[in-house]
């Protein structure tokens, strides 16, 4: 539904404009449709059935029920200098260089992933404005970065849909 690819566009404005810390910008955004959803849906089911982790069976369904999906994330952020703390470590210098973990990569600063929950409020906002269903999902944004859908250290993923129920809901 072409409509539906219009507002994820729309979203991923709204996440790219939301403000971050310092004014650096270390979002990433992607829009998967079509064809590369069921494959995206396909690789989360076989996921959690090797990992035995919950849920991914039951957010790869409603993946392939989507007409659309947002992702988005950070990569490469730098730490914004504050020496808060939110970190777990006194000083910004001390958060110690970021690797690969089991799903995502970091540690992050703490105002790093706050910018990108920013991003992400931005665009589901966006998204319910224009009465599209969505929801943010985690799961779908550790496979779209195993698929290197795409090129982020932490990814979240909000599928929209535009049906006669929300699909991402009585799950």
């Amino acid at each position: 539904m072409n409509y539906l690819k219009t507002i994820a566009e729309l979203m991923a404005v709204a996440a790219r404009t939301a403000p971050k810390g310092a004014g650096h910008d270390f979002i990433k955004i992607e829009i998967v449709e079509g064809n590369t959803l069921t494959k995206l849906a396909d690789a989360m089911l076989a996921y959690g059935t090797k990992t035995e982790k919950k849920n991914f069976d039951r957010d790869g369904n409603n993946i392939r029920k989507s007409d659309a999906l947002v992702l988005i994330g950070i990569k490469d952020s730098k730490s914004i200098g504050l020496n808060c703390g939110a970190c777990g470590y006194p000083e910004c210098v001390q958060l110690p260089k970021a690797s690969e973990g089991p799903e995502f990569k970091g540690p992050h600063c703490a105002y790093r992933l706050m910018d990108l929950g920013i991003a992400l409020g931005s665009a589901v906002k966006t998204a319910g404005m224009l009465n599209a269903d969505n929801r943010i999902m985690y799961r779908v944004g550790v496979i779209a970065r195993q698929m290197k859908l795409i090129d982020a250290d932490v990814v979240i993923g909000i599928p929209i849909s535009a049906t006669g129920k929300n699909i991402y809901f009585d799950r």
